[in-house]
Order: structure tokens, then C-alpha cells, then sequence
């Protein structure tokens, strides 16, 4: 019963408009990523789609990150493993998705959010580069 009810609400949620599409700027999300088990890689997916469908993220899935310039993390919780992605948005539907870590301490490490800011500095340049702004 349980299974089937997992897989129905997956279901709808694939069926569901999209409010904002994810970017994966260049390879820093797909190191982590790749280095993962299939199940985590299935409950990132699954996160990933939470937000793209749903209108209003619950803070469960997407935060913002205080004291940052628009950083946020998408949550991804399975079992007892918490890990966290590193995102910003580009225009109000584009979710760029920048560099994730796995979770070991309560607090996020001042270091990785300045490896997350470093980097969406890095894809805001680029893209001013890019198109001359």
C-alpha cells in the first residue's frame, strides 16, 4: 500500500506544470552528483522536481540562505543522510544549480557557502560577458 501511494503522488508531481526549470551550471553539482548511490540520485531527481512543479517550495525542499546575495540550498533528506545544493535563481523561473555538499555538522560551513557564492559570481560574469551587460 505504502508503495503504491509513493508512486502515485510521484506521478502527479511529473504531471504538473512546470514554475521553474534547473540549470546545471557547468560540472560542480554533477561531481557530487555522480559520486552517489542510485537511490540518492533518484531522491535528488525527485527533490529537483518538487521544484520545478510546485508553485510555493516548502522551506523542506528550498531555503534561502541568510546574509547571502539570492543564495539558497535545495534539501535533499534520505534516511538519515541530509545533503545540501547550492542554488540561485536567474530570472524568476531558471534555477541555476551550483555546488552541493553532504551534511555532517547542524550548522552549514561558512566555507561551502563561499564556494557557492564564489560560483554564482563566476556564472553572473560569464553571463554578462556573454551578452554585454
Amino acid at each position: 500500500m505504502h508503495f503504491r501511494a509513493t508512486i502515485y503522488i510521484f506521478v502527479g508531481v511529473m504531471e504538473e506544470k512546470k514554475y521553474r526549470h534547473i540549470y546545471l551550471y557547468k560540472k560542480y553539482f554533477t561531481d557530487l552528483f555522480d559520486k552517489q548511490s542510485d537511490k540518492v540520485k533518484d531522491k535528488i531527481i525527485w527533490t529537483f522536481r518538487i521544484v520545478e512543479t510546485m508553485r510555493i517550495v516548502p522551506v523542506a525542499y528550498l531555503k534561502k540562505i541568510e546574509d547571502t546575495d539570492g543564495l539558497f540550498e535545495i534539501r535533499v533528506l534520505f534516511g538519515s543522510d541530509i545533503y545540501r545544493i547550492f542554488c540561485f535563481f536567474d530570472s524568476d523561473a531558471l534555477v541555476v544549480v551550483e555546488n552541493g555538499f553532504h551534511k555532517k555538522t547542524q550548522k552549514t560551513p561558512k566555507q561551502e557557502i563561499e564556494t557557492a557564492l564564489r560560483i554564482k559570481k563566476e556564472y553572473e560574469t560569464e553571463k554578462n560577458n556573454k551578452y554585454g551587460k
